[in-house]
C-alpha cells in the first residue's frame, strides 16, 4: 500500500521546496560573493608586492653597502693623500719629492677614478629607493583594498547568514506541520534528486518543467487526494492542488 496524506499536508511539501531552493540560492550567494573572487586576486596580488618589496629591499641594502665600500676606500685614498702631502712638505730630498710626487698623483687618479663610481652607485641607490618607495605605496593601497573588501565580505555574509536564519527558522515551522513519513519522503527524494516536492500545474511538473503526457495525466487523475504520489520525471513528490489541471 502506496504512502497517504491528507491534500493539505502535501501542499505544505510546496512551502518546505520553496525554502529549501531559497536556502539553495543564499549558499550560492555565500559561496560566489564577488569579494571572495576579489580576495583571492589581491591574495595573488599582495604575495607579489611583498615578494618585490623583499628583492627590492635586498637590492638596495647591496647598492648601500657597495656605495659604503666606495665612501671608504676614498676616504684611505684621501687619508694617503693628505700624509704624502705633509711628508712632500717635510722632505727636501729630491728623490723622495719625486717618488712622492709620482704617488700623489697616482692616487689623485684613484680618487677621481673612485668618486667617478661613487656618483654612479649613489644615482643606483636613488633609483632603487624610489623604486623601493613607489612598491610600498602599491602595497599600502593594496592592503587598504583588501581590508575594505574583507569588510564588504564579512558585511554581505552576515546579511545572507541573517536571511539564511529567518528562513530556516520559518522552514521549521512548516517541517513540524508535516506528517513524519510525508516529510522523511520529502528529505529523501530531495537528498537524491535535488528536489523533493514538484507542483503539478496545468498538467506540467514545476521540479521539470515537463508537462505530463496523457498516460502519466490518466495514473494522477485515478489517484486518490491522498495518495502520495511521485513525479516520473523529476522522481520528487508530485503534489496536486487546484492548479493542477486535472
Amino acid at each position: 500500500m502506496g504512502l497517504k496524506a491528507a491534500p493539505e499536508d502535501q501542499a505544505l511539501l510546496l512551502e518546505l521546496q520553496e525554502f529549501d531552493t531559497r536556502l539553495q540560492q543564499l549558499d550560492h550567494r555565500l559561496r560566489t560573493l564577488p569579494e571572495l573572487a576579489r580576495l583571492a586576486e589581491l591574495a595573488s596580488a599582495g604575495e607579489s608586492l611583498r615578494r618585490a618589496v623583499a628583492e627590492q629591499n635586498g637590492a638596495l641594502e647591496d647598492a648601500q653597502a657597495e656605495l659604503g665600500r666606495v665612501e671608504s676606500d676614498v676616504t684611505v685614498v684621501e687619508a694617503r693623500i693628505a700624509r704624502d702631502r705633509g711628508r712632500l712638505e717635510a722632505t727636501s730630498s729630491v728623490k723622495d719629492v719625486q717618488a712622492l710626487e709620482q704617488e700623489l698623483a697616482a692616487l689623485g687618479r684613484r680618487r677621481d677614478e673612485l668618486e667617478e663610481i661613487e656618483l654612479v652607485v649613489m644615482e643606483k641607490v636613488e633609483e632603487l629607493e624610489t623604486a623601493l618607495s613607489s612598491i610600498r605605496l602599491q602595497l599600502e593601497a593594496h592592503e587598504t583594498e583588501a581590508a575594505a573588501t574583507t569588510t564588504a565580505r564579512d558585511g554581505a555574509a552576515a546579511s545572507i547568514e541573517q536571511e539564511r536564519a529567518h528562513i530556516a527558522a520559518d522552514r521549521a515551522t512548516v517541517s513540524a506541520k508535516v506528517p513524519t513519513d510525508l516529510l522523511e519522503l520529502y528529505e529523501k527524494q530531495r537528498a537524491r534528486y535535488g528536489v523533493g516536492a514538484s507542483h503539478l500545474r496545468a498538467g506540467v511538473s514545476s521540479a521539470s518543467g515537463v508537462a505530463l503526457n496523457a498516460t502519466d495525466l490518466n495514473v494522477v487523475r485515478a489517484a486518490a487526494p491522498d495518495d502520495v504520489l511521485l513525479c516520473p520525471d523529476s522522481s520528487a513528490v508530485l503534489v496536486r492542488t487546484a492548479e493542477s489541471g486535472l
